[in-house]
């Protein structure tokens, strides 16, 4: 496979993301390293045309903004998500039986559970602790090798595994961590890391929001690379397209990336899209650079565009008869527009026929799904970004396959695709 910077930093970026805040700190790193200003928003702002800035929330959400030199008329927006399905650690996780430590864990998300059987499971999260002088503070953790698994039971001892067989998430999905363990040893191992990765010692757990995850490393895979394989692609692909296409357009025009946590569950939290994040960060901006008053805000909204970026299911060689005929996205085959006649998805033909000409001009291929008639149809931030905010919204993606399993895939080809389309989104003058 030919040599492919942005490929290899998109699977840097994916094996160094186990968690939603790893992908926020990551991502601030770049942004950062690139001239963006890391703003608190707990601090007072003081705001100029041209700068670059970047805000995040619950150290899980992010938003990043180019100003433009002069006139805050538009905004071109970029969203996506920061979190995956999986399985997280319960706040008392010990479990003890039959000579096994073994971590009661919670599914967080519409995640596909059989995939996680026989998995080289890390943990990573963000820990709270009491330090030595009194103080508190958060810190991540990673334990980037295999500490756990959950092993499946031998098809001798259930000769019906293979028909559809329901899986409990309560009895048979607690991963064994540690043989002979005591109740004690899960914090006695955090501290351990603890020390390990950040040098802090004596000091007493809080809390703590751990996940598991699967070792293994992302890759491009078949006989040509055509494919990526990984874990979080939904929707860690989207973070990092977004993210490319921020940094490599002219910044010539207003755009903002946003990366709110939280989707996988409802979006409802203060870092989610139904809160009032991205409200937040652009009130205040506008506050100081944009015209006066809820006029010149409802102005600003109504003039700028979302394009919501969210992995769409491609055509399955197995199960054709899972995807409507006419609607069938294929690997490689560029960028899908998402559609939903019941506003699952917020586009529209008006914000669709926008990036139709976008993807024109700079010659992107472009798809389109709309789920089967006798099917449910799954969401995004699109729709809830523009209840919240009211700015007309488009829902776009990459196509890929086995969306919410342990390991997920996509075509190698396809990010470049939509980098391509959105930067030239993020550089458009006229958005009507």
């Amino acid at each position: 496979m030919p040599h492919d910077p942005t490929l290899e930093r998109l699977l840097s970026f994916l094996q160094r993301s186990p968690t939603p805040w790893h992908a926020t700190q990551n991502m601030v790193q770049r942004l950062e390293q690139a001239g963006y200003r890391h703003l608190d928003e707990t601090q007072p702002w003081s705001l100029s045309p041209g700068d670059r800035i970047v805000v995040t929330r619950n150290d899980s959400s992010v938003i990043a903004l180019q100003l433009p030199e002069s006139g805050l008329d538009a905004l071109r927006m970029i969203g996506a998500h920061t979190d995956s399905p999986g399985l997280r650690l319960k706040p008392n996780a010990p479990i003890i039986g039959r000579n096994w430590l073994q971590l009661g864990v919670e599914v967080y998300g519409g995640a596909l559970l059989a995939p996680w059987f026989d998995r080289d499971l890390g943990l990573a999260g963000r820990v709270h602790v009491r330090r030595n002088d009194g103080r508190l503070q958060g810190v991540l953790i990673n334990v980037d090798r295999p500490v756990a698994t959950v092993p499946s039971l031998a098809i001798h001892l259930d000769r019906e595994a293979n028909n559809g067989r329901a899986l409990n998430a309560q009895t048979q999905m607690a991963p064994v961590f540690l043989q002979g363990g005591e109740h004690n040893d899960l914090q006695r191992l955090i501290k351990r890391w603890l020390y390990e990765q950040h040098k802090l010692e004596n000091v007493d757990i809080l809390d703590f929001e751990l996940c598991l995850y699967d070792t293994q490393p992302p890759a491009c895979i078949g006989v040509d690379g055509e494919l990526i394989a990984s874990a979080r692609l939904d929707n860690l692909l989207s973070c990092f397209i977004g993210m490319e296409a921020l940094l490599d357009c002219d910044g010539s025009q207003g755009a903002v990336l946003v990366a709110t946590d939280h989707e996988e569950v409802g979006s409802a939290s203060t870092s989610g899209a139904q809160g009032p994040f991205l409200a937040d960060v652009l009130r205040r901006v506008h506050a100081q650079l944009g015209s006066e008053g809820e006029e010149g805000w409802i102005r600003l909204i109504q003039s700028s565009r979302m394009i919501s970026c969210d992995n769409a299911h491609a055509l399955h060689p197995n199960f054709v008869d899972k995807h409507d005929p006419a609607h069938g996205p294929a690997i490689n085959g560029g960028p899908v527009i998402k559609v939903n006649a019941n506003q699952r998805y917020a586009t529209n033909s008006t914000t669709s026929a926008l990036f139709r000409d976008i993807c024109h001009e700079v010659g992107v291929p472009v798809q389109t799904f709309a789920t089967r008639a006798d099917m449910g149809c799954g969401s995004t931030i699109g729709p809830i970004t523009a209840t919240q905010l009211g700015v007309p919204t488009l829902d776009v993606g990459v196509p890929q396959w086995a969306m919410h399993s342990i390991r997920e895939t996509a075509g190698s080809k396809d990010p470049g695709y939509l980098i391509r389309a959105l930067i030239a989104f993020l550089n458009r003058r006229a958005l009507d």
